[in-house]
């Protein structure tokens, strides 16, 4: 600083002294003058009015070097208070006579003292309002952006603030001109304005708001809220008091008194941001923003929207801190955008993408603060599809609409409620460690859902099931997993209605498994792991080898094998089966033209399809192009058909069997007895052979009824000229029965095991050589 104009304390010392001094010497000679001249009154007379008048003007002169050096004091005063202070500050008069800039000042703009008394170089670090002649017009100018140049040319972002702190005489002592000194505080808001710039990018809902606020407390309209360690009351800022309606003590409020301003539908938002700030160093990464819009009461009686942003710091005794700013004007403009990304059109609740949004952040708590928990349930409408066939579409929707309102309803304080999909709802429910509670919310639900009537609903049944979990069941992945595991408890319903299942993690593992096994099989395929058993056909009269059943076998590079009732299910599930069926059929004709062009007497190879195979493929253009590639004669593949899979739809099994029949294949139909059997669909399918299930052969020797029904079927299928085999025989008396009851041919353990290609190889050169009768 520049050494000040005004009097030093020693210069006040001395010009008091010199008054005192001429007091005394004045006195002096007054007593003087009356002891030399007692008897002249007029002399002493004359002495006191000197004494007096020199008083006077000793007085008077005290009185203005009293008057200046107390505003010299005061500028001093203010000389080193801005001193002291971060924000640029100077102190001036309108002519520049007088300037003082504190440090802070000198060093963001480069420009010394005495360079900052040149009116042109004031110009380029104050607002053009300090040059006019209105005084009062510089003061008001306040709380407007600046860009202020400095001496090396760069720019610099403030707000001048200007005040009158006193006034200086031009003239010095006795002068009658005096001259304002005003104040001119500006904050550097550089760095801050880049920190607006970035929160404007990253967030589109506050780019207009943040485009007229800076995200400082002092210039706009935000509101603080920060949890300090090792307190259980939050602090607050006055500029939230006042947008809330809330009072304060000393700054502090409970969580509570927070939480009661929220909006019902959104105190789930303030119980998440409780719970990151109650465990901050596990639940929130440091240094990252967290950003959520809420609704709550403000101050005028009406619910705003306000946005909430926060984040942990990583150092200083806070554990979580953010700023919350009102931000109804904007979201008002984004409600249309909003609607459609996160509203369900027909029932106007939320949808699938907003319950997804709300399910990961308050996972996010749950794993913060292990004793914040949530129940997820997911919904499904009975029958929903009959409601829509036998009502229409517009009264399906309208059922829909009260569902939801039913839902919202029923919806406990905290809670959230979508349509994910269809006829599919979910709900979240703040745990209360109350195992019970959400199968009495959902009964209580369904009692509400068989109430609904109107639009011809009356008629109806309307019933839901629900499958729920609670959050922290989800293991470590996403909301996604475990939205899926409630939607894994409401499947093992089986189709029964109204039924109330929990995630159970058994059959959960039980199904990770099957996915595992799914994978294994998959790369099992790929890397030729699959391979054909073969096992012998016998045709009873005369013990010859008349065919053989194509059997697939799994078998892992370390020798384990997995047997087909472990893997077959799994590839039917996942569709895998569609190529295992293709490897079978292709390799099973393959080799059996491959014996065939080694000699071998030509037989009958069988494969099995599954229904998935029979309905959804072009099955019969399947089996021309794999005898075409092979080469084998059409009369030497047979397929075996079940007979559930047969009945499954009739009429396209017969059109479907057709096609294979007139291709010269025959057909059989494998496991007959074991559904719903019934002999008049003998001469409806297009059958070559009929297979008898192993079930009735197992008790021919001890039981007569069976020997009688095995008997029957025969004579009928030999009525229709159609061929039988009995499968699983196991010792000579059930394949002599067989044999007595004209059952052409036998399949079983008796006359050989399902073999490799190699060993069955040889089992047909032996028994082709010398056929073994029964």
């Amino acid at each position: 600083m520049r050494k000040s104009s005004g009097q030093s304390l020693s210069e006040k010392i001395i010009f008091a002294l010199t008054y005192t001094l001429t007091d005394v010497v004045a006195i002096c000679l007054v007593i003087n003058v009356i002891k030399n001249n007692p008897d002249s009154a007029s002399a002493a007379i004359s002495a006191v009015c000197y004494v007096l008048a020199a008083a006077l003007f000793v007085g008077a002169v005290a009185l203005v070097q009293s008057s200046r050096a107390s505003k010299f004091k005061e500028l001093k005063n203010f000389e080193r208070t801005i001193e002291q202070l971060n924000s640029m500050v100077v102190l001036w008069d309108t002519s520049f006579s007088y300037v003082r800039a504190n440090s802070a000042f000198i060093r963001t703009t480069g420009y010394s003292e005495e360079e900052l008394l040149d009116p042109e170089i004031m110009k380029k670090v104050l607002p053009p309002d300090a040059f006019s002649e209105n005084l009062q017009g510089i003061i008001n100018s306040r709380d407007e952006e600046f860009l202020i140049q400095t001496k090396n040319g760069s720019s610099v972002c403030t707000v001048w603030n200007t005040s009158i702190v006193s006034s200086i005489s031009k003239r010095g002592i006795g002068g009658k001109e005096d001259t304002s000194v005003l104040m001119s505080i500006g904050p550097n808001l550089t760095e801050t304005n880049k920190m607006k710039q970035e929160v404007i990018a990253a967030s589109r809902k506050l780019r207009e708001s943040e485009k007229r606020y800076a995200l400082s407390m002092d210039l706009s309209e935000i509101g603080l809220i920060l949890k300090e360690q090792g307190s259980s009351r939050y602090y607050v800022s006055d500029q939230l008091c006042e947008m809330l309606g809330i009072v304060s003590e000393g700054g502090y409020v409970s969580g509570d008194t927070i939480r009661e301003v929220f909006h019902p539908k959104d105190r789930v938002v303030f119980d998440t941001f409780a719970s990151g700030m109650k465990n901050a160093s596990e639940g929130l990464s440091h240094d990252e923003i967290h950003s959520v819009d809420f609704r709550a009461m403000a101050a005028d009686g009406d619910y705003h929207w306000f946005n909430f942003r926060y984040q942990s710091p990583d150092s200083g005794n806070l554990d979580v801190g953010g700023a919350i700013m009102d931000i109804t004007a904007e979201k008002e403009k984004d409600l249309v955008i909003e609607r459609m990304a996160y509203i369900d059109e027909v029932t106007q609740i939320y949808n699938r993408n907003k319950f997804m949004m709300m399910g990961n952040e308050i996972l996010e708590c749950t794993r913060a603060d292990q004793s914040v928990n949530y129940w997820v349930i997911v919904l499904d409408i009975d029958s929903f599809h009959i409601i829509n066939d036998t009502c229409g579409y517009t009264n399906g929707n309208h059922l829909l609409k009260e569902i939801a309102a039913v839902l919202l309803s029923n919806l406990t304080e905290g809670g959230f409620t979508a349509r994910i999909g269809g006829d599919n709802f979910a709900l979240l429910v703040k745990a209360t460690g109350d195992e019970e509670l959400p199968i009495r919310l959902i009964k209580h639900i369904q009692l509400d859902l068989a109430n609904i009537n109107g639009m011809g609903l009356e008629t109806q049944n309307i019933t839901c099931s629900a499958g729920y979990c609670l959050m922290s069941d989800g293991g470590m992945g996403d909301f996604a997993q475990v939205l899926d595991r409630a939607e894994f408890a409401l499947s093992l319903s089986d189709g029964t209605r109204s039924s109330i299942l929990r995630f159970d993690n058994h059959a959960h593992d039980a199904i990770i498994a099957g996915n595992a096994l799914e994978k294994d099989l998959g790369r099992a395929i790929e890397n030729n792991e699959l391979v054909l058993y073969y096992q012998p056909k016998i045709n009873l009269e005369d013990g010859s080898v008349m065919g053989m059943e194509a059997l697939i076998r799994w078998i892992k590079p370390d020798g384990t094998v997995v047997p087909p009732s472990d893997f077959i299910p799994v590839a039917e599930n996942s569709m895998l089966i569609t190529q295992i069926s293709r490897f079978v059929l292709f390799e099973a004709c393959r080799q059996n033209k491959q014996w065939q062009d080694m000699g071998l007497a030509p037989v009958t190879v069988s494969i099995n399809l599954s229904a998935i195979d029979f309905y959804q493929t072009n099955v019969t253009e399947t089996i021309r192009t794999a005898l075409n590639e092979t080469g084998l004669a059409p009369q030497y593949l047979d397929v075996e058909l079940t007979e559930s899979l047969a009945l499954k739809d009739i009429d396209h099994a017969v059109m479907q069997m057709q096609e294979i029949k007139d291709l010269g294949v025959k057909l059989s139909m494998d496991d007959f007895g074991t559904g719903y059997s019934s002999l008049s669909y003998i001469q409806i399918l297009p059958i070559t052979l009929l297979k008898l299930d192993r079930s009735f052969i197992m008790y021919l020797e001890e039981d007569e009824i069976s020997r009688e029904i095995v008997s029957a079927v025969i004579r009928i299928a030999k009525s229709k000229k159609i061929e039988t085999i009995a499968e699983g025989i196991e010792t000579v008396g059930q394949g002599e029965i067989l044999k007595q009851s004209g059952c052409d041919y036998a399949q079983g353990y008796f006359f050989g095991k399902p073999m490799p290609a190699d060993r069955f190889e040889e089992f047909l050169r032996a028994r082709q050589s010398k056929p073994v009768t029964v």
